[in-house]
Parts: structure tokens; C-alpha cells; sequence
């Protein structure tokens, strides 16, 4: 009996020193996994919703119309919704979801069926009112460092650029869409015409991504009397530091049997040199891509697909590219 206590204890050492080493090999596992995703510290913050994104997106933008409203934000709604879109790429979810809650927006995580990526969504609680604010939506990777984005500035006005977007999206890991939140023509004057102001919501989440250095491609949509010899637009806007992407997108565009025109070739129209996101992307030294697709490359078929496949090409490039933050 003597001989079989010390044994016992021994055994019973040995098993809780196992427990410690599996405790321990599980949390470095666990902040392996976290490091560079933006879950942070509040991780999904409870069960997921299972969503295509394309249908959510298309709900969500079926409400838009010229007469549906728009609400000015003040420069601290600008400034709260960016910081707390900052805090969530940086893994602070929490403290995002407090900064989101007191403007009156909610966050809340999906997993798209299609791609299976999980998405940090972040929606305004006053889209289903009869006044509506059109702050717009942002969907952030959270399993994958978040390193560029795909912006829809004029989502319905622009047929189609909505649900390109979310093709886009779904092409490369760590993008960001921005959608703006209202028709371009709602609201007083041009104040819901975000690719054009300043003072919206849409503008201070691009700024804030442009101001981490994530190189970003504008989707627009013309009129085929706008442009008929050419199913493409390609533009870097009013800089020039995203020449190299911008070939690399005609060309892949080329390569799929599309007629591109390349603005810094050739006159176009449409070339986006007043595109307030575009002088902010130049500001921060960063590339940024303004297209504009013909309505065709936007009616959710065949076209679209080899469109987005074709701009999955660039944003490949920058998923592998670092940031600041």
C-alpha cells in the first residue's frame, strides 16, 4: 500500500502538469489564430446570423429612392462612425459597438453562405423608418486583416454597383465594402451625392481606411450612350498612384473580352477627377481605382461575373500587401 501512494500522486502530478500544457497550448493557439484578424477582443459576441450577403445588400438597397430622405450628419457623427470602424479593425470590438450604439447603429456578425467569410456589419437602426438618415453600411473581414476596399457611392442611382460590390467582395480576403446609405439624389441638393462631398458618413469611412493606407476601386455605372464603344471606364481618379493596378485591371478586363477605356491614355468620359475619395487616396499616397461599368457588366450575369473575377485580379494583389495602422 505504501508503495502504491506515491505512485498514485505521482500519476496525479503528472496529469494536472498535461492540463496546464494543454491550457497553455490552447490560448497560444487562440492568439495565433486572432493575430492580424480584427475580432479582437469581443469576438463574434455571440451566434453569428448565416445570410447571403448579395440578398441582404439587395433588401437592404431595394427601399432607395429619390424621394426616400437623406439626414445630413454632424461632424461628430462622421467622426464617432470612423473612429469606431477604426477601433474595429484594430480588434477593439467592444469599445466600437459602444461608440456605434450611442449614433444609433447597430453591429452585429454574419457569415455570408456563399463565400463562408464571417462579416462585422455595420448598419444604421433607422433604415426601416419612414425618415430615414442614409448613413449606409460597411461589411469588414473579420477572418482576415482587413487591407483594402470596394466602395459604392451611388448603389441603385448606379444599377447593379451594389451587388458588384458584393461579388467583389467575396473575390479576395480582407476587403471592406462601404455602401453609401441613400440615392445620390435624395436629400437637399447634391448632399446625398457622397462621391462628390465631404461632409457624409460614406466620405469619413473611406478617409479613415485611405488614412491606414488601404488602396481602394470606386464602382460607378454609366448610360451606354455615355460611353458606346467601351464596356469599361478605368481611371485613378484625380492621382496617379495607382497606374500599375489600374493596367493590371484593363488588362484582365481585355483578357475577358471587354472594351476598356484607359484614362491616363486616352480622353474618356467619366474619369472621376472630382472624386472627393479619389483626392483623399492621393493625399494619403495611396492607389485608388475609380471604375465605371456599362449596364450590361451590372445585370447580375454572366458579364458581371467575369467582371468582378477581373477585378479580383488587383485585390488579390492587395490582400497580400501590408498596412499601417
Amino acid at each position: 500500500m505504501r508503495a502504491i501512494r506515491p505512485r498514485i500522486i505521482t500519476i496525479a502530478i503528472i496529469v494536472l502538469a498535461l492540463a496546464g500544457l494543454a491550457g497553455a497550448l490552447t490560448a497560444v493557439l487562440r492568439m495565433s489564430h486572432d493575430e492580424g484578424t480584427p475580432t479582437g477582443d469581443g469576438g463574434t459576441h455571440g451566434q453569428a446570423d448565416r445570410i447571403d450577403l448579395a440578398r441582404e445588400v439587395a433588401d437592404y438597397t431595394s427601399r432607395f429612392g429619390p424621394n426616400r430622405g437623406y439626414q445630413r450628419p454632424t461632424q461628430a457623427d462622421r467622426t464617432g462612425v470612423a473612429e469606431a470602424v477604426g477601433l474595429l479593425i484594430d480588434g477593439h470590438r467592444s469599445q466600437a459597438e459602444q461608440h456605434l450604439s450611442q449614433l444609433d447603429l447597430t453591429l452585429r456578425t454574419i457569415v455570408d453562405q456563399v463565400s463562408g467569410r464571417r462579416y462585422a456589419e455595420v448598419a444604421d437602426r433607422t433604415e426601416a423608418a419612414a425618415t430615414p438618415r442614409g448613413w449606409g453600411r460597411v461589411y469588414l473581414d473579420l477572418d482576415s486583416r482587413p487591407r483594402w476596399s470596394v466602395q459604392v457611392p451611388h448603389p441603385v442611382a448606379d444599377q447593379g454597383t451594389e451587388q458588384l460590390g458584393v461579388r467583389v467582395l467575396r473575390g479576395s480576403p480582407g476587403g471592406v465594402l462601404v455602401i453609401a446609405g441613400a440615392h445620390r439624389k435624395s436629400g437637399i441638393g447634391n448632399s446625398a451625392d457622397v462621391a462628390h462631398r465631404r461632409d457624409t458618413v460614406f466620405h469619413a469611412v473611406c478617409a479613415e481606411l485611405a488614412r491606414r493606407k488601404m488602396p481602394g476601386i470606386q464602382l460607378h455605372g454609366f448610360a451606354a450612350s455615355s460611353a458606346p464603344h467601351f464596356d469599361v471606364i478605368t481611371s485613378t481618379s484625380s492621382g496617379s498612384l495607382g497606374r500599375s493596378e489600374a493596367r493590371r485591371l484593363a488588362g484582365a478586363l481585355r483578357d475577358r473580352d471587354f472594351q476598356v477605356c484607359r484614362a491616363w491614355a486616352r480622353s474618356c468620359p467619366l474619369e472621376g477627377r472630382e472624386n472627393m475619395q479619389g483626392r483623399v487616396a492621393q493625399d494619403e499616397h495611396i492607389p485608388f481605382l475609380h471604375v465605371e461599368f456599362a449596364p450590361a457588366l451590372r445585370a447580375d450575369g454572366p458579364a458581371t461575373e467575369r467582371a468582378a473575377a477581373a477585378v479580383a485580379e488587383v485585390t488579390r494583389g492587395w490582400a497580400g500587401r501590408s498596412v499601417s495602422g
